[in-house]
């Protein structure tokens, strides 16, 4: 065995347990149908931390059934349903490669669009579901034709999150300034969350303005973000929201190794570090916040 064998850290390696939140705060957006182990396990892993609630979000329709039928089951899961930005060009061009796993074979065109984005109107109008999400505009490596996929769905979702009376979760990734032209000309519903916050303080201060919750993920610690401190510092405590999107965006110390909602409590100390207040202030105002966002 080398020397160094002790030192080194698989990457697969799950994270240790951190310190216990003394206030409990729930996880706005994670996967739990992408991690490993049962939803069971990861609840309970989660709870022995202080993160009592998550919500889980889908990204295409076999997810989103998923999601809607887990918080049936679990008091401690609420459900998003969508399809995610990226997943409406597959649909219309006919792509095999779903966004999960469990995608299957699409016949395509925007007949298969308005089929799926029927089935996600059927599951949105379910009580254990509290958000439509994620969708929005997912810009990095989509050209033209997916570019207006992803509007023409992203439009559709807001509509059924509006009738529906549920948050809207908005996926939002180099695409900063159609997503807030597509909200302002659609009008957005009346609970809108900035999943995985990926503007600056001026964005923070335009979605502060129109009362948009900023959901701020592990990414919040990485040494290149500093816009998103940035922006952290300047949001109006109201409207912050913490999340994993786990098993990605693992938090600083553990950059690169599987997240899951049990890792909240470092992105909140992180946090609170980030906005100069005490940990239990914070835990406090999140808990609210996601409560209210989710309207649960």
């Amino acid at each position: 065995m080398p020397s160094n064998a002790s030192d080194r850290t698989d990457k697969n390696d799950a994270p240790p347990l951190p310190e216990p939140l003394r206030v409990p705060v729930a996880d706005s957006h994670t996967h739990l149908d992408m991690q490993s182990g049962t939803v069971a396990e990861g609840l309970a892993k989660a709870a022995s931390v202080g993160v009592t609630t998550v919500v889980q979000v889908g990204c295409d329709l076999a997810g989103s059934r998923w999601a809607a039928e887990t918080a049936a089951e679990y008091d401690a899961v609420h459900a998003t349903v969508a399809l995610h930005p990226n997943e409406a060009p597959r649909i219309v061009h006919g792509d095999p490669d779903g966004w999960s796993r469990q995608g299957a074979r699409q016949p395509g065109g925007d007949a298969a669009l308005d089929d799926a984005l029927a089935e996600i109107d059927r599951l949105a109008a379910l009580p254990q579901v509290k958000g439509v999400g994620e969708t929005g505009l997912d810009y990095f490596r989509t050209g033209p034709e997916g570019k207006e996929a992803q509007e023409r769905s992203f439009r559709a979702h807001i509509e059924i999150a509006k009738r529906h009376g549920k948050a809207l979760v908005i996926h939002d990734r180099d695409a900063h300034a159609d997503v807030l032209r597509v909200l302002k000309e659609e009008g957005a519903p009346e609970r809108t969350v900035f999943h995985c916050y990926s503007g600056d303080a001026e964005m923070a201060g335009i979605c502060a303005e129109a009362g948009y919750y900023m959901s701020f993920a592990g990414n919040v610690t990485f040494k290149n973000a500093q816009n998103l401190r940035d922006a952290l510092a300047l949001a109006p405590l109201e409207l912050v929201l913490v999340e994993t999107d786990a098993p990605f965006l693992t938090p600083v110390p553990y950059r690169g190794r599987p997240n899951a909602p049990y890792l909240v409590p470092v992105t909140v100390r992180a946090m609170a570090a980030v906005r100069g207040i005490d940990e239990d202030a914070l835990a406090t105002a999140l808990a609210a916040n996601t409560a209210r966002a989710f309207g649960y």
